[in-house]
């Protein structure tokens, strides 16, 4: 079960995880909470959700190329 659990958070951005580890709530939870909302809503969560990855993935290029000045010499 961890070894699926794990495969779903590579692929699946990470975002339930990240937000967990921030707010000190377990992702499983979240997850639960997504899926409950995204069923009373129709959806609308998931676009807020692509949001959010796109911005993790934004923020962790932008990380990696600030650790590294020399890297376009």
């Amino acid at each position: 079960m961890r070894k699926m659990r794990n495969f779903v958070e590579l692929h699946a951005f990470g975002v339930c995880s990240a937000m967990g580890e921030r707010l000190g709530i377990a992702s499983t939870k979240i997850r639960m909470w997504f899926i409950y909302i995204s069923f009373l809503t129709l959806g609308s969560p998931v676009v807020v959700y692509m949001i959010l990855a796109f911005w993790m993935r934004i923020k962790k290029y932008i990380l990696l190329g600030k650790r590294n000045p020399l890297k376009h010499f």
